[in-house]
């Protein structure tokens, strides 16, 4: 194992002035620390001092080796520091230590022992010593040592070269719901911890515009391992046969190194592919019966957005067109206008996709091809609210001109046709069960085709060819017409009362309001997380109903979502001592992430100061989503930030200072929260 191994850049810190040995130990545990080499600091730091206790680890010559095996010991690995003026660290020959290296090892085998032989056997050479002590950079430093290294132990130069694979050594997938913010952070975080550790890395990148940076086979053959941070399936039977550790896209942004380590350790089981159970195999350990769920439902949310967002904006546009038609008092409004009612009948075409597409996903994400039948077919009689007595959802304006078709071609009497279209109203019980039918009717429908699959396994090996075009597809389009004839009435009646609740609460003074706070405020939580999309997929879930209420929680959770990136914006410009100078280099960005409607920018800086962002972007996010309620502002369309601003039916201005109040007030708790940092 060589020195260059376990040394990594951000593991190097040059000329330093710690006053004491205790304060140079806390210099290198931190690194240690910075470089994710340790599960618990405290832990590790206890066994440094314990070391310390049973005599000095300085070695004379101005160098020491503090070391120590210990359980909190991720994998082994080094951090080193130069000291200049040289700090009193014990040393047998009274000399001030100007050079310390500090080892972490495991408690599985020697290899402090061996890192510390090797150490000493390097730093006898006082030229190699000087070198390092006059090291300017971390590139330099690494450099010194690694040419002593093959200069010193030239047997070791070949072997890596021999062993070396074509291609990467580890290879990643990252891919979030929404596929915009999240997948791409991971992605630049893996490659960036890839680079700073000397690991070739890929990155495959499945977001909103498909699968980008795809693995080949050729790669994924000769690659010690695949990292999967994803928060919804993406597919997994190519890497069959391969270690596989699949985790949360925000492990990737957080964790990468880590991630990583595990993956060049040996620490990741092998991924063996299951055709049947392909989309939601936890590779490389068990993941939790709701993480799986949640994973299915993000599928669908993803798959279902483009929908939710494109009708909704042309729905917006149709009101706006109205709007300035002077339209706007019209009971017609939206569909006065006939641009205005193009723009609104495309945009209703593509709303009425959104539950079948959600509950299709959300099938096919749990029971791979064989479910996208049966949760599209459930979705659908979601959206229409068919039922036993009532398969086709027939309407009652269905009825009246079929009584009158039968009128006026002579069938029968008006008598006769009045009595018959009465008696077929009775049977009638049309109450679609909506957003919450088709999420239903997305994880039956697929988990029913999970036990069709299994009942079929048995099938004569002449039946597999027509298993996934006709018996699948039979049995599962069946099943779910009974499951939802079944349940539409019931999921029917509470959909109606969630419509009327809304309805309610909008109506009564004082209700509204702390909802919609709610909502905001979770919008601010975790930034892209599950409380951030249990919030958004709850408001655009509501937008079906097109309602008042439906596009006041929309505008509140589209207001909650742009506070955050905003007010950490503002604070980095107006309480410019409170953030280092690379956290204000990278901030202007947020202005623009903030203003599209993209949370995620935040996310850096509630990563490094949790306590301090987080409280102040949710009370920033409540009192904007709160604040747009109260000016009974209403959005229809989801997504689009300030560029759908416009689209609003009037209060687009007190919208936008529902913002600022929002923005400003984010930013000046965490003006009071983050105390002033020196450079």
């Amino acid at each position: 194992m060589r020195i260059t191994d376990l040394l990594k850049k951000q593991g190097i810190s040059l000329g330093v002035a710690p006053k004491t040995k205790r304060e140079a130990i806390d210099m290198l545990v931190a690194l240690h620390e910075k470089c994710g080499n340790l599960s618990d600091t405290a832990a590790y730091k206890e066994g440094i001092l314990a070391r310390e206790d049973m005599g000095t680890t300085a070695i004379g010559m101005e160098v020491a080796i503090p070391h120590a095996k210990s359980e909190a010991v991720k994998a082994p690995a080094l951090t080193a520091i130069t000291v200049p003026g040289g700090v009193d660290y014990d040393s047998p020959d009274g000399a001030p230590c100007k050079l310390i290296f500090m080892i972490a090892a495991t408690t599985d085998g020697d290899v402090h022992l061996e890192v510390l032989a090797r150490l000493m056997q390097m730093l006898m050479h006082e030229d190699f010593t000087a070198k390092l002590k006059a090291a300017k950079t971390a590139d330099e430093f690494l450099k010194v040592i690694d040419d002593q290294e093959t200069a010193q132990f030239p047997e070791e130069a070949a072997a890596p070269a021999a062993e070396k694979k074509d291609g990467f050594r580890v290879l990643a997938v990252t891919a979030c719901p929404t596929g915009i913010a999240h997948t791409y952070m991971a992605a630049e975080a893996l490659a960036k911890a890839g680079d700073a550790m000397g690991i070739t890395i890929k990155v495959e990148t499945n977001g909103s515009g498909g699968a980008k940076n795809v693995l080949t086979a050729e790669e994924i053959a000769n690659c010690d391992g695949i990292i999967i941070a994803a928060d919804k399936n993406v597919e997994t039977a190519r890497f069959d046969g391969k270690p596989v550790l699949s985790t949360k896209v925000a492990d990737g942004i957080h964790k990468p190194e880590e991630l990583i380590n595990k993956i060049i350790n040996g620490e990741v089981g092998v991924f063996h592919s299951d055709k049947k159970a392909d989309a939601s195999a936890s590779a490389g350990g068990d993941e939790s019966f709701g993480r799986k769920l949640y994973k299915h439902l993000m599928n669908g949310v993803s798959h279902m957005l483009p929908f939710v967002v494109a009708g909704g904006i042309f729905i917006a546009i149709a009101f706006l067109i109205d709007t300035f038609a002077g339209n706007a008092g019209s009971s017609s409004f939206g569909s006065v206008n006939e641009v205005a009612a193009w723009f609104k009948t495309i945009g209703g075409l593509a709303f009425n996709l959104m539950v079948p597409i959600l509950a299709g996903f959300i099938a096919m994400s749990i029971a791979d091809r064989p479910g996208l039948l049966v949760g599209l077919v459930g979705g659908f009689m979601a959206t229409s609210g068919s039922t036993f007595f009532n398969p086709g959802a027939i309407g009652f304006n269905d009825i009246i001109s079929g009584m009158f078709g039968d009128i006026l071609d002579g069938k029968v009497d008006f008598a006769t046709a009045f009595a018959q279209a009465t008696e077929k109203a009775d049977q009638i019980a049309v109450v679609p069960s909506g957003f919450l039918g088709g999420l239903l009717a997305g994880f039956l429908g697929g988990f029913f085709m999970l036990l069709i699959e299994k009942m079929c396994a048995n099938f004569p090996r002449a039946l597999e060819g027509i298993k996934p075009v006709l018996i699948y597809p039979l049995l599962g389009l069946g099943g779910i017409a009974v499951i939802m004839n079944a349940i539409n009435p019931i999921m029917g009646i509470i959909n109606n009362g969630m419509n009327s609740a809304l309805v309610a609460m909008s109506e009564t003074e004082g209700l509204m309001i702390p909802l919609c706070a709610l909502l905001a405020g979770m919008m601010a939580i975790d930034m892209g997380g599950p409380f951030n999309k249990a919030a958004y997929v709850f408001a655009t879930g509501m937008l079906s109903f097109q309602t008042d209420a439906a596009y006041q929680i929309m505008a509140a959770v589209m207001i909650g979502g742009m506070v955050p990136p905003i007010a950490i914006a503002l604070s980095t410009t107006i309480f410019r001592n409170r953030w280092t100078l690379e956290e204000r280099r990278n901030a202007p960005v947020n202005y623009i992430m903030g203003l599209s409607f993209i949370t995620e920018g935040a996310i850096p800086y509630a990563a490094g100061h949790p306590l301090q962002v987080i409280p102040s972007c949710i009370v920033g996010s409540a009192a904007a989503g709160a604040l747009s309620a109260l000016f009974g502002c209403k959005l229809m369309a989801p997504h689009g930030g300030v560029f759908v601003f416009a689209t609003m039916q009037g209060t687009w201005m007190f919208y936008i200072l529902a913002l600022l109040v929002g923005s400003v007030l984010g930013m000046l708790m965490l003006a009071l929260l983050k105390k002033p940092i020196k450079e």
